[in-house]
């Protein structure tokens, strides 16, 4: 049996691993045994040769990615173990007989997988990962996906092409791991979506935001509302499913706005009370006439994806919430958010309190909004956090 490498982190460079924090920086490697290549598990230890934990060795600024602080090979039973859990608490969350049929099945770091997304639209699993060693087990979570799920699972998408491809030399492309049809419809608290995991963002569908979504349809009645960002419409079909008069969906990509109108078309929602309009997000809201809007929605992409772009973003997030609260109707909901991992919930609330400033009206928090029990997040890696949202009301 191959010999397990091992990492030897320098003086005073444990604190971190013992806090159970899931990740190893390179700055605090003080050297390696066996020589491991990317993707290989190794035992971590203190400068005194103290066992700390087990993880996956990748080259890059986090040279491991922890899994474990009990020493283990981390065989097929290991691995089989942590997949069963994880499905019991989800099929817990969202049975058989409910509402929802899409879900995040496994969370990265939240649920003991540093580095790996899979998430289940009806009878599809999508792969994504963001680390070597979570790439290389995929045949292996293949297997025992299709064993625990059974007939459920027509196929197995990987969507890892683009993260791997800046992690290795090799070409990676996205590719079915098991059948062939990456076309679905799933259902969400009585709306239905179009999901295409080959040609959709990020896994094929914004898992992360049903939550909010139902609690957006709880406000709509009667409302005017305006959906920025609206990709595949989600919280548009959301906000007339739950009684709003009219919705207008605004996003800048012209196939977003043909998808946003097959999912009203699919949940029988008529053209006289919604429209998707192909417009950049801040010319659009700048050029709106004050008072258009009962409630706006405003959920961008990630402005910043590394910290040296983090004050460009907060400018941004500034700038778009800014401009909503100077436009919408007196006694209006702002529904807000940020994904952006590096932009932290006080940031962004810091961030939201300067826009209100700059409009210069009376605003209240109802509501401070985050990620859904499938995206769990480790108590001991806040960067799990990274869905951050508020609800405004603007006098």
């Amino acid at each position: 049996m191959k010999e397990i490498p091992t990492v030897i982190l320098k003086t005073k460079k444990a604190d971190a691993v013992e806090r159970f924090h899931p990740w190893v920086f390179s700055g605090a490697v003080k050297k390696t045994t066996g020589i491991p290549a990317d993707g290989d598990m190794v035992h971590v230890y203190s400068n005194k040769m103290k066992y700390l934990a087990t993880g996956h060795y990748q080259e890059g600024s986090i040279a491991v990615r922890l899994f474990s602080w009990e020493k283990t090979g981390a065989g097929e039973s290991y691995w089989k173990e942590k997949l069963e859990k994880a499905l019991a608490f989800r099929r817990g969350l969202f049975p058989a007989e409910g509402h929802v049929n899409a879900f995040r099945l496994i969370f990265a770091e939240g649920d003991g997988f540093p580095g790996m997304i899979i998430d289940v639209f009806n009878d599809i699993l999508v792969f994504q990962s963001h680390s070597v060693g979570m790439h290389l087990l995929k045949p292996l979570f293949t297997k025992m996906l299709r064993e625990l799920m059974g007939a459920q699972i027509k196929a197995v998408y990987d969507k890892s092409g683009p993260t791997m491809q800046r992690m290795s030399d090799q070409p990676v492309e996205n590719h079915f791991l098991y059948g062939e049809n990456g076309q679905t419809v799933i259902t969400e608290h009585g709306c239905k979506y179009q999901v295409d995991v080959e040609s959709g963002q990020k896994t094929g569908f914004f898992l992360d935001q049903r939550d909010n979504r139902k609690l957006l349809a709880g406000y709509a009645k009667d409302k005017t509302v305006l959906n920025m960002h609206a990709y595949t419409g989600g919280f548009s079909v959301s906000a007339l499913k739950g009684g709003a008069k009219h919705v207008d969906s605004v996003d800048s990509s012209l196939k977003a706005v043909e998808l946003i109108n097959k999912n009203m078309e699919m949940n029988g929602l008529t053209e006289s009370s919604h429209q998707a309009i192909q417009a950049d997000d801040i010319y659009y809201l700048n050029n709106m006439e004050k008072g258009m809007y009962d409630l706006i929605v405003l959920d961008p992409p990630a402005f910043a994806k590394s910290r040296s772009a983090r004050h460009n973003a907060v400018q941004g997030y500034k700038r778009l919430n800014a401009a909503a609260m100077e436009k919408i109707k007196p006694g209006g909901l702002l529904f807000t958010f940020s994904c952006s991992m590096v932009v932290d919930r006080r940031l962004f609330e810091d961030t939201i309190t300067a826009a209100a400033i700059k409009s210069r009206r009376k605003i209240a928090v109802i509501h401070t909004l985050g990620q859904p029990a499938d995206h769990p997040a480790s108590i001991y890696h806040p960067e799990g956090n990274y869905l951050k949202g508020m609800v405004l009301k603007v006098e």
